[in-house]
């Protein structure tokens, strides 16, 4: 079943065509990630199919519905977005920032339930329930930022740049979490830097340069582009640019 269907998607802002007729589509319980350079249009993809850009031209379309344009209704209709630098409210509780994933719902056991299951996922945030965001450590800070999402119950995850700035051994942590998200049932759209571990867990994958898909298909038949290998991978296939 097709999950996210988007179509000559085309995005401007400041004078700068960020997106230029992209077309991808993301089928369900998949985990699909876009590679490519910084200045690409990674973020922007993401933020037009959330509903914090407007596009200039193209449709989008989730679960076979046509996406409204205003955010909320947008997480209201299933998709979640982790944006990059994790955006949390420092000012508040570990706690309070994972309810307020779940504002927009009104189902209040599931809504228990999916906090516990938060916990489980993330042990350090139930130690750290009651201590103020803005003091966690940056890879408790990306950890609560997708806890926060979970709390949304929405199918589709929009992931931009988990693992920016985090130790190695967070990374690891990072990529094994986005597994968990597909053992539970959830769809993953995947923007990363760290091109070689986002291909490793990728079922599909696609190649975004100055705005325009160039190349895309089974994550490891990208993965073994000469191409891509030379642009994104680097000699020791360690890290994207």
């Amino acid at each position: 079943m097709s999950m996210l269907n988007v179509n000559d998607l085309h995005v401007s802002y400041g004078g700068i065509r960020a997106l230029r007729g992209v077309t991808l589509e993301v089928m369900q319980g998949e985990i699909v990630t876009i590679i490519g350079a910084n200045g690409a249009g990674k973020s922007t993809l993401l933020n037009a199919i959330s509903g914090f850009l407007r596009p200039g031209q193209g449709e989008m379309h989730f679960k076979g519905e046509k996406i409204e344009m205003k955010p909320s209704r947008i997480v209201k209709a299933g998709i979640c977005h982790v944006p990059e630098g994790r955006l949390i409210f420092a000012n508040l509780t570990v706690e309070d920032n994972l309810k307020l994933g779940a504002y927009l719902r009104t189902d209040r056991k599931k809504i228990a339930q999916d906090l516990e299951r938060v916990y489980g996922l993330f042990p350090r945030l139930r130690e750290r329930m009651k201590q103020l965001s803005g003091t966690l450590s940056g890879g408790e800070q990306q950890m609560l930022a997708m806890g926060r999402a979970l709390m949304t119950d929405g199918d589709l995850v929009l992931l931009d740049e988990p693992s920016l700035g985090l130790a190695p051994l967070l990374v690891k942590t990072v990529f094994d979490i986005i597994l968990e998200f597909r053992d539970l049932g959830k769809t993953i759209l995947l923007v990363e830097q760290n091109a070689y571990k986002a291909l490793h867990i990728a079922d599909r994958a696609y190649v975004l340069e100055q705005g325009k898909i160039v190349k895309s298909g089974a994550a490891k038949a990208i993965a073994e582009d000469p191409a891509v290998k030379e642009a994104y991978l680097g000699a020791k296939s360690t890290t994207a640019g």
